[in-house]
């Protein structure tokens, strides 16, 4: 789908769709909604004063322009009352209105954008706006081999009108900011939506070097032999059962010089069984999506390669299926860390603080002084704040403080969780220097406080996604499968990083 801007009165966009928005309540018309009301000879006034549309949120009504117009349909598009003119809102009703448009083969549609930039700064709501259309009009359909199971009807563009000239320059550079955030967490819902065997550590680190090529980025795969060498043996024995090599993905990204480099670390597990702690069979492909974390992370380096901020990045997905066989980790086994900590395996479906112990090891042998790992990593965190928020751990507050802005500006909320040092006696090992698990009390807490141990006092923050890697239902921007969540925090951080 095209994306783009343009200037002038929605009435005159020769289109196939034109999208004029009615909030609720409102009786007087203005501003773009005037325009079209009057070339239609006052027809949606009629409506409202009729009580024939009312503006509720999401309510749609269509109408023939009669020729009245150069488009050949106008749809009506209720947003509900003011308080609902937020950025979050603009974001959701976009991604509500991508989708119904598309249910009817809106073909190339113009929107206005009038009433989101006089209420909104423009740039801001631009980038909303884009955001809401390219992320609610994804979809995942690519192993449909029939037409009829594929969602009918097409947006082939959609056209931004901005009447007001001077605010033009914003509302272009929100637009593509916008878009470039959407596709990168496109990216990363298109890797977590894939079946594991489409989706393997070579597979992953492949899209990985492709990215890299197309984006100027570098990659590095470091393989078995050399993570042996390295003595990556927490993450080497998450790999241990499975015939599908490990692959440790790094890129990196320099914009800032001679900088020490953030690193965003994601957890990789390309398909969890849990291994010889086996997961339940019921709802177990799920875990194709336990890999959520390294695709954030890999999308995430697409969108800042393409914004360029001034500063040095480094993404780190250790990348391994968790498989039981004759080969795999056992619990009571006994393994080294890269940094020499020795970790008693008690439930080896507690991989992931395993993996992303060896990522952030060796994100601080790569001189990072920031450290932030993203991992689909306890149910636990589910049951603590369910699908709305992303439970977020940290040892510094001003690192937290940037992590919340950004989530601000995304709309992908966080909610900070504690780190008493109490919670450590309960990962605390008899026969190890900790173990990697502490029961299910405080699950989500004791995991965070294994991984805090990895971070040393570097500042490091740990963003456990587990129960917000996928969305039920279509519901605003959010679509049916992978949510691609925290790319766009990721992003917005960094970028608030470059402007310091």
């Amino acid at each position: 789908m095209q994306l783009q801007v343009t200037s002038g009165p929605i009435a005159a966009q020769t289109t196939d769709t034109v999208v004029i928005e009615v909030s609720e309540g409102q009786r007087r018309l203005t501003g773009a909604a005037a325009q079209v009301d009057a070339a239609l000879d006052g027809t949606i006034t009629t409506l409202l004063r009729e009580g024939l549309f009312a503006g509720r949120a999401g309510e749609l009504t269509t109408l023939p322009s009669l020729g009245r117009v150069p488009a050949k349909r106008v749809v009506v598009h209720g947003v509900g009352g003011e308080a609902a003119r937020t950025l979050d809102g603009l974001r959701a009703r976009a991604g509500n209105l991508g989708r119904a448009l598309r249910g009817l083969d809106a073909g190339h549609v113009a929107v206005s954008l009038q009433a989101a930039t006089d209420h909104l700064d423009p740039e801001a709501a631009a980038r909303a706006v884009a955001e809401g259309f390219v992320l609610g009009l994804y979809r995942f359909d690519k192993h449909h081999t029939r037409a009829e199971d594929r969602p009918r009807g097409s947006v082939a563009s959609i056209t931004l009108v901005e009447p007001t000239a001077s605010r033009l320059p914003a509302v272009r550079r929100g637009v593509e900011a916008g878009r470039i955030l959407a596709e990168a967490t496109n990216l990363a819902r298109d890797l977590g939506n894939e079946p594991a065997n489409l989706m393997t550590p070579t597979i992953v680190a492949e899209r990985a070097q492709t990215l890299a090529a197309e984006c100027g980025l570098e990659c590095e795969v470091i393989e078995r032999a050399e993570a042996e060498r390295l003595g990556m043996g927490s993450y080497l024995s998450v790999a241990a059962g499975s015939a599908q090599p490990p692959k440790f993905i790094v890129l990196r990204y320099h914009g800032g010089g001679r900088q020490k480099p953030i690193a965003l670390v994601g957890k990789g597990i390309t398909f969890d069984t849990g291994g010889i702690s086996l997961k339940p069979g019921a709802g177990m492909e799920r875990m194709k999506g336990d890999m959520t974390g390294a695709a954030a992370v890999i999308a995430s380096m697409q969108a800042i390669a393409r914004l360029a901020p001034a500063v040095n990045v480094i993404a780190v997905a250790p990348c391994t299926e968790n498989m039981p066989g004759g080969n795999a980790t056992k619990p009571g086994d006994v393994v080294y860390a890269m940094d020499g900590q020795s970790i008693e395996v008690l439930n080896t479906d507690a991989e992931g603080r395993l993996v992303l112990a060896d990522g952030l090891a060796y994100a601080r042998r790569e001189g990072a002084t920031t450290l932030i790992d993203i991992a689909t990593l306890t149910g636990a965190m589910n049951v603590a704040l369910g699908s709305v928020r992303i439970g977020t751990f940290a040892n510094n507050d001003r690192l937290y403080q940037e992590l919340e802005r950004a989530s601000t500006a995304s709309g992908e909320r966080l909610w900070r969780m504690p780190l008493d040092a109490e919670y450590f006696e309960l990962i605390k090992s008899d026969v190890a220097d900790l173990k990697n698990t502490g029961g299910a009390a405080a699950g989500s807490i004791t995991a965070a406080k294994f991984l805090e141990r990895f971070a040393h006092d570097t500042p490091w923050a740990h963003l456990d996604i587990a129960a917000v890697m996928d969305a039920a239902a279509d519901r605003g921007e959010q679509v049916k499968g992978n949510t691609g969540r925290p790319v766009r925090t990721l992003v917005h951080f960094v970028l608030g990083r470059a402007r310091g």
